[in-house]
């Protein structure tokens, strides 16, 4: 490839390619994803623990993760990486066709390493020969394939039985331990209601009875802390400190931050420096 960044898309199965490195912002993991990865490395890091995927490993993201990435190319100069999504109504399908169901509830990671196999690498290459349809869109052989991969998933997996047959919505959680652990992630508060099993109005109301602050509030204040101690006591640089804690533009961090703090990030840095 040459290009400095190629995506392909068919509903279901993503190629990526990139030929520098790039930092993602956070991002909210819908559906099941299968994944391997060709060459470069990936690091993975869903606010519990840190995962680093080299070159010909696979793996398995589950849904409703949150998820921060760094992608690196390797030593070719690439990054590249195969994803098929498996869509939840294809394993309800599978699932009235085949009786498959959840026994008990899965209590894995939030990303499973999966062990080579001859069959998985086999899959990987079948999918080959259907890049030209892959990139013009042929969503009944797109959905084919994926049936064919949970298929191969169980056959040598069969415990994932309990994470894919899994349609149950999240659970009520712990509201005051999970956005504790969450609140770098910069998704709305819609998705951290849902995450945490409640309708939004009740989250509200969860929150501030809790915090005894409105939730939009007190992340702020919680990144700006964050943010605050990784500058000054980590020194690391206000660019990579920003979407670390949740920002998503580094003017407005700056502008939250100085009010806050009466300094700009950057002089904070920089004092730290003498």
């Amino acid at each position: 490839m040459n290009n400095e960044h190629d995506h392909r898309e068919v509903s279901t199965i993503t190629y990526s390619c990139y030929t520098k490195k790039i930092r993602e912002g956070e991002q909210f993991i819908p559906n099941h994803v299968f994944s391997f990865q060709l060459s470069g490395s990936l690091i993975m890091n869903d606010g519990h623990s840190i995962v680093t995927f080299e070159e010909n490993s696979f793996r398995l993201t589950r849904k409703n993760s949150l998820m921060k990435f760094i992608k690196q190319p390797g030593e070719s100069g690439e990054y590249r990486n195969i994803s098929v999504f498996i869509g939840q109504q294809l394993l309800k399908d599978i699932s009235l066709e085949q009786d498959y169901r959840s026994e008990i509830k899965f209590k894995g990671p939030a990303v499973l390493r999966l062990t080579g196999h001859k069959l998985l690498t086999g899959y990987i290459n079948s999918l080959k020969p259907y890049d030209e349809l892959i990139a013009h869109s042929n969503p009944l052989l797109a959905s084919m394939k994926v049936k064919e991969l949970v298929v191969l998933l169980l056959q040598l997996h069969p415990e994932l039985s309990n994470l894919l047959f899994d349609f149950s919505e999240p659970g009520k959680l712990d509201l005051e331990a999970y956005m504790n652990q969450n609140f770098r992630f910069n998704v709305s508060l819609d998705r951290f209601a849902y995450l945490t099993g409640r309708s939004l109005s009740t989250f509200k109301r969860d929150f501030e009875k809790i915090f005894s602050c409105k939730p939009g509030k007190w992340l702020q204040q919680r990144r700006l802390e964050e943010a605050y101690y990784l500058i000054k006591e980590k020194g690391i640089a206000p660019i990579e400190v920003y979407t670390e804690v949740g920002f998503e533009d580094l003017s407005h961090f700056s502008y939250a931050f100085k009010k806050q703090y009466g300094c700009s990030p950057r002089k904070l840095s920089r004092a730290g420096l003498t």
